[in-house]
């Protein structure tokens, strides 16, 4: 769900970066929404996927478009692992889910969202690079510490700067997201402008930090790594709606539900994996609970493939 309004944050990003320009300008009259993000604080405007508990978006409202871009081709997925995740193995379990998202049925859901010309998301999506942090920004991050992750990985030429990319920051359970990692959310998406050249950018904290409020499940999963079986969950909610909605102002219903929104912590059918875990997608051999994603057909629904 939505958290602030967007606004432009350029003229406080340029002091500290020189070509950051954290961006989030949604028209006011595209969604009532409160405006709750406090620069001061180094918060952005931001979709976040809420806690478990918090109270699922309304699944009946139509989700509708209002004009903004979505992004098609072929995006590239780009991974900054921050903080401490040396010996832990969702640094192989994400990769291999991102690879095998792409081309994927549970990935051709989106393909139900188009742009204003009638072109649809692709099922397409790649991993396009890894890169890794050990705290430059220490264990408490603001908003805006992540951006200038993003941003410092991409100067230092860690990862290339691409349009059409999907900067995704990943922190290791001991590191807090301070606008509210647990206790308001588990995942963002936004968007930031950096040298004339827009980036997405998502964030997901490990949910080791917070099992009750952001893990899938607890105690087993299903490639034996519930903090990051859970992670993965996430992540397919912020890639989601970053494919449909990358700049906050395309498509959302009228309670500003992105697709994802619309099915947060709704799994559907299940069924019992090897090791006793609960799971209801299989990709490129590996099985994964993740949740439903709203179906833009006829009333729309939520659902795992398309």
């Amino acid at each position: 769900m939505k958290l602030a309004r967007a606004f432009l944050f350029g003229s406080i990003l340029g002091s500290l970066t020189g070509c950051l320009d954290l961006s989030g300008d949604v028209a006011p009259d595209q969604r009532d929404l409160d405006d709750t993000a406090d620069p001061a604080a180094g918060e952005l405007p931001k979709e976040a996927f809420e806690i478990r508990g918090a109270g699922a978006a309304a699944t009946t409202a139509p989700i509708t478009y209002h004009g903004g871009p979505v992004m098609v081709g072929v995006p590239n997925v780009y991974v900054v692992w921050y903080g401490g995740w040396a010996g832990n193995t969702g640094t192989t379990i994400v990769p291999a889910f991102l690879q095998a998202l792409g081309g994927s049925g549970y990935h051709n859901i989106n393909t139900s969202y188009t742009n204003a010309s009638g072109v649809k998301v692709s099922n397409a999506l790649k991993l396009g690079g890894q890169a890794t942090d050990a705290y430059s920004r220490g264990k408490a991050l603001t908003d805006y510490d992540v951006a200038l992750v993003v941003s410092n990985a991409v100067n230092t030429k860690k990862l290339p700067k691409d349009p059409n990319g999907i900067y995704v920051v990943l922190s290791s359970a001991d590191v807090n997201e301070t606008s509210g990692l647990c206790t308001r959310y588990c995942g963002w998406h936004t968007y930031a402008t950096m040298a004339s050249t827009q980036l997405k950018i998502a964030y997901v904290g490990n949910p080791d930090r917070c099992p009750t409020s952001c893990a899938a499940q607890a105690g087993k999963s299903p490639n034996g790594n519930p903090g990051v079986d859970g992670l993965i969950s996430i992540l397919a909610h912020e890639i989601s709606e970053t494919v449909t909605d990358p700049n906050l102002n395309a498509w959302y219903d009228a309670q500003g539900a992105e697709n994802a929104d619309k099915c947060a912590w709704n799994f559907g059918t299940t069924y019992t994996a090897p090791n006793g875990s609960k799971a209801n997608v299989k990709l490129g051999g590996k099985d994964y609970l993740l949740q439903r994603n709203w179906l833009n057909v006829g009333a729309g629904s939520c659902v795992l493939t398309r």
